[in-house]
């Protein structure tokens, strides 16, 4: 579908759509499948000898799901991408397809919880040893490469603390040993930060968060920069046994289409929102990628194009947990959630201590994670305002 083209907004529209091949209809449709027949033995063996090409099981793949890699692989401008069930799906498939035991995994220390469970559960349990590392390490990095480090795993910014990473200088250190680098990339989304073109070689999305962005569906992507990764990575995924549902991927292509006018909407609510609570007596500090106060603002400026709608806040004291719960439990445009990347607003407090191991989280005050959404901002503002006035109540 896509012809001549190296804009982001016309990909987004086109890709993985082939309408001269579904009677003209602009979206290619739910394929609902499990069994996939063949007219012939011969075409039964060929389809057998390479079960990840065309369409052999529907746990493989369908159509759904080949025009929503097809759209994804397009905007991160890689080699293949596979879909999978979720975001941590996405995560730890690439992980055990690159990782066997007896190598070493180097995994920022401000990474995505759940990832952090992970390594210290199932990969300890598989003899792979993970060593988490300072997100602002830079090109040091290379200081704690070990002959069987396999992968160096990035997230710019973190879930939670948004410190952005030297991601350039840390693929460079990497490939000059070998070391296949990784990045969760779910936060700028391949509109703000083309990972691959910095020298990731393994771009992760939780496509539940902003590319499918209506809050209504579990998906992650692979892409890859390199095509003797690939078998390898579908393999892995295969025998796992993930699926991502055709419903899903449907939902996947629908959020697609629009991400690129979302993420304007969310970068630039998002922004208002946070200078409206630097202003703000109760908070100490933003930590927003855009704003100087965040660690690595110079590589989020030198690197990113933009910036998406999820940022934290230092408070200036450690509040009780019944006084939060005054300020939150009563607003009326922000929910208490764990996601992100839909239309709706979110707060989250986040304790981050007990999350860190390679380096020290010494803030005082209580942290309050936002996901900005599209309502109007001085609707928000005023929600929060009069939370911050039931926050201060004795």
């Amino acid at each position: 579908m896509v012809k001549n083209t190296t804009s982001q907004e016309t990909k987004l529209v086109t890709g993985g759509r082939h309408p001269e091949d579904q009677h003209g209809v602009v979206n290619p449709p739910v394929y609902r499948a499990s069994t996939v027949t063949f007219p012939t033995l011969a075409a039964l063996n060929h389809a057998s000898a390479n079960p990840y090409e065309g369409v052999y099981y529907g746990r493989i793949g369908t159509p759904t799901t080949q025009a929503l890699e097809e759209a994804v692989t397009l905007i991160e401008d890689g080699y293949r991408t596979v879909v999978l069930p979720s975001g941590l799906a996405a995560i730890t498939t690439a992980l055990m397809a690159f990782l066997k035991s007896g190598n070493h995994l180097l995994m920022v220390d401000n990474v995505y919880g759940p990832t952090r469970r992970f390594c210290d559960s199932v990969l300890a349990s598989y003899g792979i040893e993970t060593t988490y590392y300072d997100p602002m390490v830079g090109a040091a990095i290379a200081t704690q490469i070990r002959p069987n480090t396999r992968v160096i795993f990035t997230e710019a910014p973190g879930s939670l603390t948004f410190e952005v990473q030297d991601i350039p200088a840390i693929a460079e250190a990497a490939h000059r040993k070998g070391v296949t680098v990784m990045m969760d990339n779910t936060w700028a989304t391949p509109i703000f930060f083309p990972a691959l073109k910095h020298g990731v070689d393994v771009s992760i999305h939780a496509v539940t968060k902003y590319i499918v962005g209506h809050a209504d569906a579990m998906l992650g992507t692979v892409t890859l920069a390199r095509e003797e990764d690939w078998f390898n990575l579908k393999a892995t995924a295969s025998l796992i046994g993930h699926s991502a549902g055709t419903e899903e991927c449907y939902l996947g292509l629908r959020g697609l289409r629009t991400l690129s006018v979302r993420l304007a909407r969310h970068q630039e609510s998002a922004l208002a929102v946070a200078r409206w609570l630097e202003k703000r007596p109760e908070v100490s500090r933003v930590l927003h990628p855009a704003f100087e106060s965040c660690p690595g603002h110079e590589n989020w400026k030198r690197d990113f194009s933009g910036s998406s709608g999820l940022f934290s806040v230092i408070l200036r004291e450690d509040y009780a947990e019944a006084r939060l719960a005054r300020m939150l439990d009563n607003l009326t445009h922000f929910a208490m959630g764990y996601s992100w990347g839909g239309f709706e607003s979110l707060v989250l407090p986040a304790r981050i201590r007990n999350n860190r191991t390679a380096t020290e989280w010494d803030a005082p005050g209580t942290v309050l994670r936002f996901h900005i959404g599209l309502e109007a901002v001085d609707d928000l503002t005023r929600d929060l305002e009069a939370g911050f006035r039931r926050l201060a109540e004795a």
